[in-house]
């Protein structure tokens, strides 16, 4: 389980303010959508769920564990996708993978397994000896998965993850993400894309402009679409999801 706090985040120099008084609960055993049109401030949350930033203000909590009192503890109950597939160029696929499997101190036979098994799931074994510098996007992408869950993570984070991927890829990225839930895990993942939420989520939060504007089940957002309510802060619901739909379209 992941729980943010009022969290807050202002960046100095722009004086924008990212994130605004955030507060979420994502439980375990579901796929929960972190939804939002760009520059909404998804990926400045997931930054500061993940201790890539620090907050202003408020607290994150994975698995009961404070992450500014804990964070080595508290990352090691996560793995990471991030918005960008930014890796180490000049190190070879497998090489990047056993870095990773060290840090979390993943066994050699569980790391051959684990590695093995998410490289034919993506269809990237034979790409294993090549130098991330010389991979595409979206095989980057693919490798990103795989590091993230090389450690087997009871949470599961991504930023964005369908962008650039194949469709093989995408289904069988859906695939896991539906069996990591399934076991009792937790998948936060964000999009800009409506449909791909429809489709995956058990939950889902809206954020709009650095504040949370809906969150609970589809059902939940269909029957305030129903009846024309308005979402938290007075926020245009109906508006909104135009507006995610619209971007859906221009990334399709």
């Amino acid at each position: 389980m992941i729980v943010l706090e009022s969290v807050s985040k202002t960046y100095a120099q722009s004086r924008v303010r990212a994130v605004d008084g955030l507060s979420l609960q994502v439980p375990d055993g579901c796929i929960f959508g972190f939804l939002g049109p760009n520059g909404a401030g998804k990926t400045t949350t997931i930054r500061i769920m993940t201790g890539a930033l620090q907050p202003d203000e408020g607290t994150i909590m994975i698995d009961g564990i404070r992450l500014d009192e804990h964070p080595e503890e508290a990352k090691r109950r996560f793995g990471l996708v991030p918005d960008t597939p930014d890796l180490f160029s000049r190190l070879k696929a497998w090489e990047f993978l056993n870095f990773v499997a060290d840090v979390y101190r993943v066994s050699d036979d569980q790391r051959k397994e684990r590695i093995a098994t998410l490289a034919r799931k993506f269809e990237l074994e034979d790409k294993l000896g090549s130098t991330i510098g010389s991979m595409s996007r979206g095989m980057r992408q693919k490798l990103n998965i795989i590091a993230s869950l090389v450690h087997q993570p009871h949470n599961w984070i991504l930023d964005e993850p369908i962008v650039g991927l194949d469709p093989h890829a995408a289904f069988a990225l859906k695939e896991l993400m539906r069996e990591h839930a399934a076991r009792g895990g937790t998948v936060f993942f964000s999009t800009h894309v409506m449909e791909v939420a429809e489709r995956l989520c058990d939950q889902l939060a809206i954020i709009n402009r650095g504040r949370l504007v809906f969150t609970g089940s589809l059902e939940n957002l269909r029957t305030m679409r129903e009846h024309g309510m308005q979402a938290a802060g007075n926020e245009d619901l109906e508006s909104l999801f135009l507006a995610l739909v619209e971007e859906e379209d221009h990334a399709s």
